[in-house]
């Protein structure tokens, strides 16, 4: 019999933090001079649930996709570009590292970077807890649409991944565009929102090595709650990882979008109770060890998989 491999994981549910939003979209361009403002107090908030988890024995935290701010691309304004920050010294991590070797706790960042380059990403940093940076995944696809609540253009905001994840020695994957991080807690991955419904984005981080996935998305619409809970089923189950969804829940002022939450974990053996007695906080006990040897199903997808005849193009 396999030896537990228990690790206690968390993930936030939450909304902006910044109070002083403005009550119609005409006024956000009075938020020009409060950027830092809005980034400071979303910052602080999240610091707050990170110690909070690690008081209930969180051992790895995920915060939510684009955590330092509302989630602005429901509209295209360009004030919103000048929050971009860089991955590695910018405030939000700068802040990140000193609170998560405080607290002892692997932490997964997902911010509004702007690269050396001047291009900007929708980027998840990966941090230890000992305050290093592992590396970072930046999103490998970017929607723009409309469902019947509201229009989505982050491709105003940020480009899809370039493959340059400027990941070290921590990370143990070959493919430039899917890092996969050796951490004191597992191996880990990410996967940024829209990225979950591409076939291939959680078998490259399994195959990669992966136990633990982290899917922080913003997501709304009828058709996205239905999904929510079965694509990250389908893909624990194929693949053997656990993954970690988190999604924003209520509204955020001016655009009163309202997110559905249900944030949760899941394994290869379907959802994984969540233990926690606070509401912005998700989390769980999960047993990596579980991922080892036969798949009880008798299944062995990785062995009798026939790759050469799923793409065949006259």
């Amino acid at each position: 019999m396999t030896s537990p491999r228990i690790v206690r994981a968390a993930l936030t549910e939450t909304v902006n933090a910044f109070r002083d939003m403005p009550s119609s979209l005409a006024g956000i361009s009075g938020l020009a001079g409060h950027l830092d403002e809005i980034r400071d107090a979303n910052v602080s908030h999240h610091i707050d649930l990170l110690k909070a988890a690690r008081g209930a024995g969180v051992q790895v935290v995920c915060f939510g996709e684009l955590f330092t701010a509302p989630y602005f691309a429901l509209s295209t304004d360009p004030l919103w570009l000048n929050l971009a920050e860089d991955a590695a010294t910018g405030p939000t991590v700068t802040r990140l590292r000193e609170s998560a070797r405080e607290q002892g706790v692997v932490v997964i960042a997902p911010i509004y970077e702007r690269a050396p380059s001047g291009r900007r990403f929708n980027t998840a940093v990966v941090i230890s807890e000992r305050g290093d940076v592992l590396g970072k995944y930046r999103k490998t696809h970017i929607p723009h649409g409309q469902n019947e609540q509201a229009a989505f253009r982050e491709d105003f905001y940020y480009d899809q991944s370039d493959g340059e994840n400027a990941c070290g020695d921590a990370n143990v994957s070959r493919n430039p565009y899917f890092p996969v991080f050796e951490t004191s807690v597992g191996r880990i991955g990410v996967a940024i929102c829209y990225d979950r419904h591409f076939e291939g984005v959680v078998s490259a981080l399994a195959c990669a090595g992966a136990e633990l996935i982290f899917s922080p998305a913003v997501t709304f619409g009828a058709k996205s709650e239905r999904m929510w809970p079965l694509e990250f089923a389908v893909d624990a189950c194929r693949h053997r990882v656990f993954i970690g969804g988190s999604n924003r829940n209520g509204v955020e002022p001016p655009w009163n979008q309202p997110y559905f939450g249900k944030s949760h974990f899941v394994g290869p053996s379907g959802p994984i109770a969540n233990t926690s007695t606070q509401p912005n906080l998700i989390i769980a006990d999960l047993d990596l060890a579980d991922l080892a040897g036969t798949d009880p199903s008798g299944w062995n997808l990785s062995r009798d998989a026939r790759p050469e005849i799923y793409s065949s193009r006259g």
